[in-house]
């Protein structure tokens, strides 16, 4: 059925194969893109040259006024050239924060993608690398709406969680001997007996009072 739909469908021999900017319904279909498309840089860049095709073979002669021109105009010239590499970029560092192979991450991919925009703003081209929370607007947006903190088990690496889970269990383990479980109650039994928090608050009292 679907040949048979294709074979119905008008040719255009005027533009060759090789020069159409468009995936086609069975490439589409046949070859749908993978993910691992976007984590290398060079095909990343491949894959936004694929999504935009119309800034290579269509350029503006100049660039159409913003307050003017049609949307389609406006998001090829204006937004698409910057917002497409910086979706590859964010792929990247997404991949770089494992938050394809973890269900949580720290890793924000809105704060990304407004840091990176904003330093790739033209209008900065000359100014100096800006993080998220520096930004102006940013700045002033959490002022009155702050963020709660970020869990500490999203800011510990891997290693850092590993040693605090083994310190934990070791002590654990230590904890439940025999003679370690009989100290305990003796230093327990102790205080109760000599009221040693008693007796130091009373000792520096009178230090005090000298």
């Amino acid at each position: 059925l679907l040949s048979e739909y294709e074979a119905e469908q008008p040719q255009f021999p005027d533009v060759p194969e090789s020069e159409c900017g468009s995936v086609s319904l069975e490439a589409g279909i046949s070859q749908p893109l993978r993910m691992e498309q976007f984590y290398s840089a060079p095909a990343a860049d491949s894959v936004v040259q694929q999504l935009l095709p119309m800034a290579e073979t269509a350029p503006f002669p100049e660039p159409p006024d913003p307050k003017t021109c049609s949307p389609q105009e406006y998001l090829e010239y204006y937004i698409f050239p910057v917002l497409l590499p910086g979706m590859a970029e964010l792929l990247h560092r997404a991949k770089k924060e494992k938050c394809f192979e973890k269900k949580r991450t720290k890793f924000i991919a809105c704060d990304f993608l407004t840091e990176w925009l904003y330093n790739k703003n033209p209008k900065r081209k000359d100014e100096s690398f800006t993080e998220f929370f520096s930004i102006p607007f940013v700045n002033n947006w959490l002022k009155d709406h702050p963020r709660p903190p970020i869990p500490l088990s999203l800011l510990l690496s891997e290693e850092e969680a590993s040693i605090i889970i083994q310190s934990f269990w070791r002590g654990y383990r230590v904890r439940c001997d025999s003679e370690i479980q009989e100290l305990r109650k003796w230093q327990k039994q102790l205080r109760e007996d000599k009221n040693i928090f008693k007796r130091v608050k009373e000792f520096w009292t009178k230090q005090e009072a000298k």
